[in-house]
């Protein structure tokens, strides 16, 4: 852990001076220049001098060991290096699975050889990482996945499908359960790394309802993965994949806390959105009092949302991470940020119904392929019901129903 003598201001005044002196000013508050790389856009010149001097600095992954290139920051400082990046316009270019699923299982469950070896990647950015977990077959009964890895001696041979890999024609390595033993269901399953670049491996982009395809069918045929890319135990890939989705949903849900998830680039408030669409009354409230009446109510949940994020954060890092309590952060994150999108939408009026023309300018067109796709939100990274069910009997100890 970095050493600042305990004192918060002095590394404050550490932090602003290598911002000012590396933060480029051209990219400052555009949030989609910054992060990029990490969306798998393309990176302009500044961008990327952002991203590997944040690499570098190992401030992309702020408390990660700084043996291993993070930033070895206490969470207090993580802190303040994060207001004083949002008082400059700065946003973090570092992310992606990578950062919020793959890397702090590694950190916790990796032997020293795969963390030397995969870490550096994640922690500046330069890797690109996709998750091989669901099937044609294996959805939310994930445990039932049939992708076999076959023992080979020096290798393992892998044959199957995975769907819904979000990011899988963009990224260099796969973090993938595999079936290594079909006599047991949870007991037979492994965790691979796979390189994306291995003869037959191959990618299929997906097109979603809202335009966009970022996610994927990936096919193995005869790929060979070498053994020392084994992750965890043989057989013992369901506890550390188990543990990866608490990430997942602790992070997914933080994202959509603020109720942003696939909102357009320029985020217009729902209050503005209204005020602007539906107008004011003679008093200057929105003019709509239903509708008025359940924006507060939104924007009450939402905050009230956030903080408990916040808190929940703070309690996890003091315990070692996530619990199953995620799962009750990423149902509620869900159905806020489809409120949002849903008022938006309600608000917007006739021209929240454009798909193209003249007729609408960019954010109207963008807020309707926000709302398809935030209808996504109660699916990705274990489907409400999935999440209900985890919340009854890990949280709540509630017996399975007879």
């Amino acid at each position: 852990m970095a050493d600042f003598g305990g004192d918060l201001e002095t590394f404050r005044g550490e932090a602003k001076a290598w911002l000012n002196a590396n933060f480029p000013a051209a990219l400052k508050g555009d949030t989609a220049a910054q992060t990029a790389a990490a969306a798998g856009g393309k990176e302009s010149p500044e961008a990327r001098q952002w991203r590997e001097a944040m690499g570098a600095k190992g401030w992309g992954v702020p408390t990660w060991p700084a043996e291993y290139g993070g930033g070895g920051l206490s969470r207090q400082e993580a802190r303040v290096l994060a207001e004083e990046m949002a008082a400059i316009g700065a946003r973090n270019p570092i992310g992606g699975m990578g950062v919020m699923m793959f890397g702090p299982t590694l950190i916790e469950y990796g032997s020293e050889e795969l963390k030397r070896q995969h870490l550096p990647g994640i922690i500046t950015g330069s890797v690109r990482w996709c998750q091989g977990y669901s099937e044609p077959g294996s959805g939310s009964d994930l445990a039932s996945l049939q992708t076999r890895a076959e023992d080979k001696g020096d290798h393992y041979l892998v044959n199957g499908q995975k769907i819904w890999t979000s990011g899988a024609n963009l990224a260099d390595w796969c973090f993938c359960l595999v079936r290594t033993d079909t006599s047991k269901k949870h007991e037979g399953i492994s965790f691979l790394l796979i390189d994306m670049k291995s003869p037959g491996v191959e990618v299929r982009p997906i097109l979603l309802i809202n335009g966009g395809s970022p996610f994927c069918e990936t096919f193995f045929t005869d790929v060979k993965v070498p053994k020392d890319q084994l992750f965890g135990p043989l057989n013992g890939g369901w506890t550390v994949a188990k543990r990866l989705l608490q990430f997942e949903r602790d992070n997914i849900s933080a994202g959509l806390g603020g109720g942003n998830i696939g909102a357009p680039a320029a985020v217009m408030s729902v209050e503005d959105a209204a005020k602007k669409y539906v107008g004011l009354d003679e008093t200057g409230r929105i003019a709509d009092q239903d509708l008025r009446r359940r924006i507060i109510e939104h924007r009450m949940e939402a905050r009230a949302f956030q903080l408990t994020v916040r808190r929940a954060a703070d309690e996890a890092k003091s315990n070692a991470g996530p619990s199953a309590a995620t799962s009750i952060m990423k149902y509620a994150g869900a159905k806020i940020a489809q409120d949002r999108n849903e008022l938006m939408i309600e608000a917007f009026g006739h021209q929240g119904l454009g798909w193209a023309g003249e007729a609408y300018d960019e954010s109207e067109l963008n807020l309707v392929r926000a709302w398809l796709r935030s209808k996504g939100n109660s699916i990705e990274g274990g489907t409400s019901e999935i999440n209900l069910n985890v919340v009854s009997k890990r949280v709540l100890g509630l017996p399975d129903p007879k």
